[in-house]
């Protein structure tokens, strides 16, 4: 937990305008983003040619790279930033990469076992976008409760502490929203 705090304590000072804690800050979370990264594109593709320092690295330039600082509440808020960035960087890769070859090599992703489709369908990353856009117009907390445990890699506990929300809450919107999805992805 200490770790936890100081890393919140950097993010508040750099938030009020201390470079010095964002060059603290940096190797602290590096490690944590390229386990997540690391994790993440693991479950794509076996030629994936994206590199998990790649995307973190395209991931903190949007961080840091920002007119305005953003105001950091915790930890957890910062990882579900950059989450959310690690999701873009992979749609504008897989978008890029299938403009390159019609039709080809977008990312293919699994929700995890127990959302799979099938074992014969593979996801890429454009199809799971889309899919948590179109959830997030139903249903935006649903939308990201999935979005902070697959692309963040948060657990339950983590989620429900970055959103201020029970366990019992996170444990249903990840069930209903994981059902939306399959349903919306069968189509």
């Amino acid at each position: 937990m200490e770790g936890s705090a100081s890393i919140t304590g950097l993010l508040i000072q750099w938030s009020d305008g201390n470079r010095a804690a964002l060059a603290d800050l940096t190797p602290q979370v590096h490690r944590e983003l390229h386990a997540l990264a690391r994790t993440y594109l693991r479950r794509g593709r076996p030629n994936q040619t994206l590199q998990p320092t790649a995307l973190i690295n395209e991931a903190w330039l949007r961080l840091i790279d920002q007119s305005q600082p953003l105001r950091w509440e915790s930890r957890s808020h910062f990882f579900g930033i950059a989450a959310r960035l690690m999701r873009i960087v992979l749609v504008d890769y897989a978008r890029s990469k299938g403009a390159a070859k019609r039709g080809g090599a977008a990312q293919a992703v699994t929700l995890e076992e127990n959302v799979a489709l099938s074992p014969s369908r593979t996801l890429d990353v454009l199809e799971v976008s889309e899919a948590l856009d179109q959830l997030a117009k139903v249903d935006e907390r649903k939308a990201k409760v999935i979005e902070l445990r697959y692309f963040g890699g948060m657990e339950r506990e983590e989620i429900a502490t970055a959103l201020g929300f029970t366990l019992a809450t996170v444990k249903r919107d990840l069930r209903l929203g994981e059902a939306w999805l399959r349903r919306f992805l069968l189509g």
